[in-house]
């Protein structure tokens, strides 16, 4: 029986608890193996950031840190205060030191990084909060792009739905993939995300332009992907020369034209491949990568996986199945 203990306080976020939680629980019910366990400072009811209450059945002086599998700790508003509680803080540092795996979920980094047992490791957050984590822990390589991380026995999550991802992972990493799936069919989720997935799509990670030639560049290319949206053509609709274009548009959105241009292809690519079954080679031309084997490149290094199988883990029933990436002669990929 693999005890999983969640640490909570006041002003926890409740999803960061209960969507975790209910994927250890459908788990535990098909093959069994998990036994878990809320712990707070103190037992009693412990109070939400949106109000809602949980009873802790375990306070730090209830529950000693030995023995655990599985440390989870969650995260929300009250985190600040948190941390600085020392009781808390120095029974979490006992319970990680002993456990065979730790995580975070959401800012619930920031508390586990009060321990100091996250020194030297590459970890993410809510990205709300990355300024904060970087700025405060130095020795930390704080990536706020994937949706999870795991570094070694330690593994964190970006904010509140991404617990559920990293829940699935951990449950996977014990149980293999079918089991995984089996739960997140269970909970109605209708994608399991892989951890290098990134937290945002194309409008959220990037700046939006301030001027109204760079945002028609940008229209121009969020409306046809797979057009011709080199520096010439992007500088000529938005009427500047390809040079001020170029300094404009990175300054206004925070990458320049190709990276942009290769970000919102992919995010096209990703929507295409659990939508229809439209072979990978013709996406590969429609989308402007041109060829198959760029398209592969290309969203390999940006989403961490290649298009057949992320194809195969995320797609409907009728867009899945290698054959499809083999029509019109394209390969498998």
């Amino acid at each position: 029986m693999r005890r999983v203990v969640f640490v909570v306080f006041e002003g926890f976020q409740a999803v960061d608890l209960v969507g975790p939680h209910a994927v250890f629980h459908y788990a535990q019910q098909t093959v069994g193996g998990y036994d878990c366990q809320v712990v707070a400072p103190n037992a009693g009811p412990v109070q939400s950031s949106s109000g809602l209450p949980m009873l802790a059945a375990y306070g730090i002086e209830d529950l000693g840190p030995e023995g655990l599998d599985t440390l989870v700790v969650v995260g929300g508003p009250g985190v600040n205060d948190a941390r600085r509680d020392p009781a808390l803080v120095a029974w979490i540092a006992a319970a990680a030191s002993g456990a065979r795996r730790v995580a975070s979920v959401c800012s619930g980094a920031l508390l586990l990084a009060a321990t100091g047992f996250l020194a030297g490791r590459r970890v993410t957050t809510h990205w709300a909060r990355e300024r904060q984590l970087a700025d405060e822990h130095p020795e930390l390589t704080v990536d706020c792009d994937p949706i999870f991380i795991r570094d070694g026995s330690v593994w964190t999550s970006a904010g509140v739905s991404a617990g559920m991802d990293l829940a699935l992972a951990l449950v996977e990493d014990d149980h293999g993939p079918e089991v995984a799936l089996a739960a997140a069919r269970e909970m109605v989720l209708y994608l399991r995300r892989p951890g290098d997935q990134s937290q945002f799509s194309v409008p959220l990670w990037s700046a939006q332009p301030t001027t109204g030639p760079i945002r028609k560049a940008v229209r121009a290319i969020q409306d046809k992907p797979g057009g011709r949206h080199n520096v010439a053509e992007l500088a000529a609709c938005a009427g500047l020369s390809p040079r001020h274009l170029q300094r404009r548009f990175t300054a206004e959105v925070g990458v320049g034209p190709a990276a942009y241009v290769e970000r919102v292809r992919v995010e096209a690519a990703r929507r295409a491949l659990t939508e229809a079954d439209e072979p990978v080679a013709v996406l590969a031309r429609r989308l402007g990568f041109g060829t198959a084997e760029t398209m592969r490149r290309t969203f390999h290094r940006r989403v961490g996986i290649a298009p057949g199988e992320y194809r195969d883990r995320f797609g409907s029933t009728a867009t899945r199945g290698p054959a499809l990436d083999r029509e019109a002669g394209a390969e498998a990929v």
